[in-house]
């Protein structure tokens, strides 16, 4: 499928607005962009986190413009939420959000990763902007709507970008290589942090509005399962299938090869899993 390739360095102002459809946005995906809007938007925590680990000027500084971005993308997927749905406020959804989802290592002034190397730590990124470069594609590819259809394209082009700094910086550490099996538990590790509060708690406070919270406690289990019912009807095969091959080339794998295929295979049945669709006929478009 062919897809307009957006340049860095984009803005708000470049977002063409005046193109907005209110006919062509469906109820579930503006939940998952409101949901998604909350994450990116949290990114000045992960910045404060990374720069802890990473001392030097330039990676620092790339840092923080990757902070800068992620955020923008935060603020775009917002405004087209209120666009869509003017009872949506980003700011107010995500003073809750970020009151209710503190992760530890947020928190904690320690200057040594949570996966253990400044290697292992890369390895998570690259595992998180493969996941988030696949679905920003997959949302581009699911919706009608011009204005998200734009947005979801450069935040996807952004995305994978991020992924390349992320892989350089992997690569440059002074640090020694780790064995495989150890990129793949750094891997496999931060694939399935995806069950932990983050995404969940976003769902919830996209979907629950703040006078609705006695009513309709937070019950992760139950947020995980929807959130993922979501994901499921925007990806397709070949957007997990791709963040599969971007995975794979991070731990030292071949993106091309037969594990990598099978890894793609099983984390589609996996998502399918978690969102209780096992069983149910499969949407295996591709």
């Amino acid at each position: 499928m062919n897809a307009t390739v957006y340049a860095q360095g984009w803005t708000l102002d470049d977002v063409a607005w005046e193109r907005f459809d209110p006919s062509k946005v469906e109820p579930w995906i503006l939940t998952a962009v409101k949901a998604a809007a909350l994450v990116e938007f949290n990114a000045p925590d992960y910045v404060t986190y990374l720069k802890r680990i990473f001392t030097d000027a330039p990676t620092q500084a790339a840092i923080e413009e990757w902070g800068r971005e992620e955020s923008q993308h935060g603020r775009a997927l917002g405004r087209w939420a209120e666009l869509a749905d003017p009872e949506f406020k980003l700011d107010e959804t995500f003073a809750r959000f970020r009151t209710g989802y503190r992760p530890a290592h947020f928190q904690s002034e320690t200057l040594t990763s949570v996966r253990g190397s400044r290697r292992g730590e890369m390895i998570a990124r690259c595992v998180v902007e493969s996941g988030t470069s696949s679905y920003y594609s997959a949302v581009r590819d699911a919706t009608d709507e011009p204005v998200l259809k734009e947005i979801a394209g450069r935040i996807a082009a952004d995305e994978y970008r991020h992924y390349k700094l992320f892989f350089e910086t992997l690569n440059a550490q002074a640090e020694p290589d780790l064995p495989f099996w150890k990129k793949l538990m750094v891997a496999v590790g931060r694939i399935n942090e995806s069950d932990d509060d983050e995404l969940s708690f976003a769902y919830y406070c996209a979907t629950v509005p703040k006078g609705q919270e006695a009513a309709r406690p937070y019950v992760r289990t139950q947020c995980a399962k929807a959130s993922y019912a979501t994901t499921l009807r925007i990806y397709r095969r070949r957007h997990v299938q791709k963040l599969a091959q971007m995975v794979s080339k991070a731990v030292g794998a071949d993106p091309q090869g037969r594990v990598t295929k099978l890894a793609g295979a099983l984390l589609w049945r996996m998502l399918r899993m978690r969102a209780g669709l096992i069983g149910v006929a499969a949407e295996t478009a591709a």
